[in-house]
């Protein structure tokens, strides 16, 4: 049975481009669906036309007969005055209309009617409404809020007070509530912590209906879905498996599309030297070589079909990395801060040492980025003290980016922040960062979120720092710009202090993580992996193993640590250079076929493979070398 399909789906919000141009694809009920895509590609807009918010230009839209269609969107909107209460009881319309027709009833029967046709439906809407769980409806509420970390003091107030990621939560219930048929989740993970994370790829994986999913939380596809849709220049590409395959078959892919493409112009150059040398011999009065020319050239026109490949542009720009000098990076005394009488933490001692990268972790309100504001002295605390070394040059990168003046261009922007930089070399710098052309007189008030950090990145990375801290780096940006911080971060070798819900970011950095959780910090020098698999530990023991579980608390990394973070960063750059030279051999090996028969051609491109296969052996030891040290 199709639950969605889609045919030759048009739709531009301007006449000079088409954001969807003919997009066509179908899922099956039951089917766990990514939608994938860069930012901008009509992800957002496809769930609006699904939904009926916007209408289309041309195409074809249906929903199966009789399934109901939920969707989680990134900016839910309800009237004011609605508290958290009030939209989860929007999950219970249909309860609400069966009840209210079942008191009509009711009302009839006590009056006296005892018609037949009332008392027949009558017994039907009370079988509905009981099959439909309207009896129970408190417990069930209950049991999402629970499940999503919703307490009954959030329950009552207004949605329009919470944070970004409490409205998600309470968005994300009330979807849940409404048992529907098809979910369509919008960036369902933002904001969510890891426990209401890990939450909803539970439900999901309990849920009987379909699943059309946008994310760009890699772990969480991973989980979640079994086929990916990929929007790209207005149309579907479809990929069978999860984004782990996804991930692999594109690039395979985006190689087979480049080496046709390359092979087709070699042809087209090669057919055109004989149409040029036809029409210089029939100048020369072989006339009758002109018709053969044309049709050689009638030829090419028809082999001019394929495009170049285009792949996005890469973002390269890394940290200015400031020479550190001694161990000591920052040292916390006693620090502890409260707000409305509830303590988000006290009596916080902790030490940091040069090159360690640590995560902060703990459930959405306990205080996580309250922590870092006082650490970047833009709060004050409320008892202890902390202080730096002397040689710490820090940068920050908050979750919600503020700019002083949002009207200002980027160019503008980037000029005021740095007084001795150049237009031409602000411009260069916002190009580095894929801010090209007119977009780089662009207001920065009207900037998307991701945009926004790429821009504060920006900034950031042009000063010379050892100590970086962010608050949610991976909010609001494209798996590709994810995948470009975490590379700036990896060749970043000063100190990283972050909080993220981002799994597949913890647990790619994370050396240690300290968990804030009841108003106390805990430490726990390990990988996030490692930290997962205590975690699990602890959970049947309920209190019994309170000694062993401050065992690690006092450990501190020894300088074993510090060396082990420092060969895990050369092993991913040795990796890194193992896929570049594998490259080039494949690259050889098809340059090997293609000059079978000729032997000088075939000797000289057989002695690079050689070289670099010689290449590959010695950085394959000195990774297994590395490995040993890194104690992987």
């Amino acid at each position: 049975m199709i639950d969605i399909s889609v045919t030759d789906l048009v739709k531009s919000f301007d006449l000079e481009k088409k954001i969807l141009d003919g997009l066509t694809f179908q899922i099956q009920a039951g089917e766990r669906v990514g939608l994938l895509g860069r930012n901008g590609a009509g992800k957002t807009t496809l769930f609006r036309i699904l939904t009926g918010e916007i209408g289309y230009d041309s195409g074809q839209v249906s929903i199966a007969k009789g399934r109901r269609l939920g969707l989680i969107s990134q900016t839910p909107v309800y009237p004011e005055g609605w508290t958290v209460e009030d939209v989860l009881q929007t999950a219970f319309s249909r309860h609400k209309a069966l009840g209210e027709e079942m008191e009509r009833l009711a009302k009839a029967m006590a009056g006296g009617d005892s018609a037949p046709e009332t008392l027949k439906r009558y017994g039907e809407l009370s079988a509905k409404f009981e099959a439909i769980g309207g009896y129970d409806t408190a417990t069930a509420v209950n049991k999402v809020a629970n499940g999503l970390s919703i307490p009954a003091e959030m329950r009552a107030q207004l949605f329009d007070s919470l944070s970004g990621g409490e409205k998600t939560r309470v968005n994300l219930g009330r979807l849940i509530l409404e048992d529907t048929d098809i979910l369509l989740l919008d960036e369902p993970t933002n904001h969510l912590d890891l426990h209401a994370i890990e939450w909803l790829e539970d439900y999901l994986h309990r849920f009987h209906g379909s699943v059309l999913v946008i994310s760009h939380d890699r772990y969480f596809l991973d989980r979640a879905i079994n086929r990916v849709i990929e929007v790209n220049e207005g149309k579907a590409e479809f990929y069978s498996g999860n984004y782990s395959f996804y991930a692999v078959e594109k690039e395979r892919r985006e190689l087979e599309r480049l080496r046709q493409y390359e092979k087709e112009q070699a042809k087209i150059a090669q057919l055109q030297e004989a149409a040029d040398k036809l029409h210089l011999w029939a100048f020369m009065g072989a006339d009758k070589l002109h018709k053969r020319a044309f049709s050689l050239e009638k030829r090419i026109e028809r082999m001019r079909t394929v495009d170049k490949p285009r792949k996005r542009r890469a973002m390269t720009a890394r940290f200015s990395v400031a020479e550190f000098f001694g161990d000591e990076v920052l040292k916390v005394q006693d620090l502890e801060k409260s707000y409305g009488g509830r303590a988000l933490f006290r009596d916080v001692e902790l030490l940091v040492e040069g090159g360690e990268r640590i995560a902060l972790i703990g459930d959405n309100g306990t205080g996580k980025s309250t922590f870092l504001k006082i650490l970047m002295e833009e709060e004050r605390p409320d008892g202890g003290r902390f202080r730096y070394g002397p040689s710490v040059r820090r940068a920050y990168l908050p979750q919600i980016i503020h700019f002083d003046v949002p009207s200002r261009n980027l160019v503008d922007t980037m000029l005021f922040a740095k007084k001795d930089l150049t237009t031409q070399a602000a411009r260069d710098r916002l190009a580095a960062f894929q801010f090209q052309g007119e977009d780089v007189f662009k207001s920065v008030s009207v900037l998307s979120g991701g945009e926004q950090s790429r821009l504060r990145l920006c900034m950031l990375m042009d000063g010379e720092i050892n100590f970086l801290v962010l608050d949610e780096p991976t909010n609001h940006l494209d798996i590709a710009s994810r995948e470009w911080i975490e590379e700036a971060v990896e060749s970043f070798d000063g100190t990283l202090l972050f909080v993220s819900h981002d799994r597949y970011f913890i647990n790619r950095f994370a050396t240690r993580i300290w968990e804030l959780a009841d108003g106390k910090i805990t430490d726990y020098p390990m990988s996030f992996s490692r930290y997962r698999a205590v975690k699990a530990q602890e959970r049947p023991a309920e209190r019994p193993a309170a000694q062993e579980k401050e065992k690690p608390v006092k450990e501190r990394p020894g300088k074993g640590s510090k060396a082990q973070q420092a060969a895990r960063r050369q092993m991913t750059i040795c990796q890194r250079e193992i896929d570049r030279l594998e490259a080039e051999v494949r690259d050889l090996e098809a340059a090997l076929e293609e000059n079978a028969c000729d032997y000088e051609r075939y000797s000289a491109l057989y002695a690079q493979k050689e070289a670099l296969d010689a290449q590959i052996l010695e950085e394959m030891e000195r990774w297994e070398a590395l490995a040993e040290e890194a104690g992987e």
